[in-house]
């Protein structure tokens, strides 16, 4: 985390690194830009006096940062109890492919969804896995070995002991394992995603059912605000059929090959609205899961094409 002078300069250009570690911990962009935000208020909130005392003000934002994240995450179940139907992360397009409605702030701030780092932690099957852990387990594993922070300041921030701290991310770890098999390549994956989007067009169920594996996965996320199947549907015939029918249902239905959290994916679009953002993980040449996300207050990013 490196030692800072208190320029207002330098304390700003730590916003960035903030949201990286922000969304990854809560999965929301929206969330993400709230906590951060809510860190730079308690820092400004400071004396002047006080903020000369801290050598390390980018630490001091990242503690702050990572408890106001961990109670979220703590809120954040008996919240996603109330959710009508499965919660998903949400999706993030990649900026040299997709030019979001309204581009940056008018304010000239830079949309926070533009300053995520697109790599393999904040992929959908990523996301998903950090859903599973207890809070604790999630803020040490992402700082740790997303971050490289080291034990004793995460200690700081989940105020338990440094080898408590290393206990919760082997702990994280394991599930990272056990739940995650070899990814394809990005190569691999782009064309399995280019057959499903020419299969799906055409009404193809037989070509899809040839895509999907056997056991494969479909959970989609609604939010209550469009109509979408509330339970994951599971089975490559169920949801090839299922696929078809939506089609058959949306005449007009325009999609396009994205990046998805910087993965090759999919975006369904009608009359220039952007209805659906699908993810997929793909294992051996089949989809074994797909994400897909519908409540359009989790694709204000994906606004319009450029």
């Amino acid at each position: 985390m490196g030692t800072l002078g208190a320029g207002t300069d330098e304390v700003a250009g730590e916003r960035r690194q903030l949201i990286n570690v922000a969304y990854r911990l809560l999965g929301s962009v929206t969330e993400a830009e709230d906590a951060v935000q809510d860190a730079y208020t308690r820092w400004y909130g400071l004396t002047r006096s006080r903020q000369a005392e801290i050598l390390s003000p980018g630490a001091w934002l990242t503690t702050v940062t990572g408890r106001i994240c961990l109670d979220l995450l703590g809120s954040a179940r008996a919240r996603r109890e109330r959710y009508v139907g499965a919660w998903l992360p949400e999706p993030l397009p990649d900026r040299t492919e997709w030019n979001r409605a309204g581009g940056a702030d008018p304010t000239g701030a830079p949309d926070p969804a533009d300053q995520i780092v697109l790599d393999e932690s904040v992929s959908m099957a990523f996301l998903v896995v950090l859903e599973s852990m207890t809070p604790a387990e999630r803020v040490a594993f992402v700082l740790h070995d997303v971050f490289r922070y080291p034990f004793a300041e995460i200690a700081d921030v989940l105020g338990r002991t440094p080898a408590a701290c290393k206990q919760l991310a082997a702990s994280a770890r394991r599930r990272v394992s056990v739940a995650q098999a070899a990814p394809a390549p990005a190569t691999g994956q782009a064309d399995v995603v280019k057959h499903v989007k020419e299969a799906w067009e055409s009404k193809d169920i037989a070509t899809l059912v040839g895509l999907l594996n056997p056991a494969a996965v479909m959970t989609a996320d609604g939010g209550g605000l469009v109509g979408t199947v509330l339970r994951p549907v599971e089975g490559g015939p169920r949801i090839a059929q299922y696929m078809v029918a939506i089609a058959d249902k949306a005449p007009g239905l325009e999609l396009l090959e994205r990046s998805v959290n910087g993965v090759p994916g999919l975006v369904a679009r009608r009359a220039g609205v952007v209805m659906t953002v699908a993810s997929f993980d793909v294992s051996d040449g089949r989809v074994t899961r797909i994400w897909a996300v519908r409540n359009p207050e989790k694709l204000r990013p994906w606004g319009s094409e450029g």
